[in-house]
């Protein structure tokens, strides 16, 4: 049997201050631990795949130095005609990259996995992982905009060269999907429904603390 969500410690397998604030947003206890894996994809590996893979990983390298805790993992990837993209790392490097968007549909998917320590290896609860895709639509994007955008927010260490959660907003037409953490790299809304399998109730929690 799984023990009490009380007695449950809940662990961020990341450092990401993004996805520390969303899962604040749930007005729990947590604590952070940054795993250490090699993210490089693997020869032919799908986005989707790949976004699975490294969730797992990581909430797998966490788990290694906890007992009696549930483990969050996550890892995300943008994709543009079946390409995975990467950081820029320079200026001209995301001139080019938000050029290519201009009116275009880049999907961010999203890697989740939830490991629940306390459940017996054999138990189907004990690991779960899905991939959550969002949809971004980009406005048609002049130059001037673009120049403008980039010098204001240097996003320069941000793959698709764009910070969804600030001014980034302002390149965008439209966004598509079930939950906008997504975007920032948490679902929310399936996060909670995969604590809500193994028991780890969010409302609970609320009442007890």
């Amino acid at each position: 049997m799984p023990y009490p969500i009380e007695n449950r410690t809940l662990v961020l397998g990341s450092t990401s201050p993004f996805r520390k604030a969303i899962l604040e947003k749930l007005n729990i206890s947590f604590i952070t631990d940054k795993p250490e894996i090699d993210e490089t994809p693997l020869d032919g590996e799908l986005p989707a795949d790949l976004v699975a893979r490294l969730a797992e990983s990581k909430a797998l390298k966490v788990a290694e130095r906890h007992n009696n805790a549930i483990i969050i993992g996550s890892d995300q990837v943008a994709v543009f005609n079946d390409e995975i993209l990467g950081k820029p790392h320079s200026h001209e490097n995301a001139v080019n990259q938000l050029t290519k968007f201009s009116d275009q549909t880049v999907t961010f998917l999203t890697g989740l996995t939830v490991i629940d320590l306390t459940r017996d290896d054999n138990d189907p609860l004990k690991l779960q992982t899905l991939v959550e895709p969002f949809n971004v639509k980009f406005k048609p994007l002049m130059s001037t905009e673009i120049e403008n955008y980039l010098r204001t927010e240097q996003p320069y260490n941000c793959a698709g060269s764009f910070k969804s959660e600030a001014l980034g907003i302002c390149l965008f037409e439209k966004l598509q999907g079930d939950d906008p953490n997504s975007l920032v790299g948490l679902p929310l809304i399936k996060l909670v429904q995969m604590l809500n399998n193994i028991e780890f109730r969010i409302l609970e929690l609320q009442q007890k603390s």
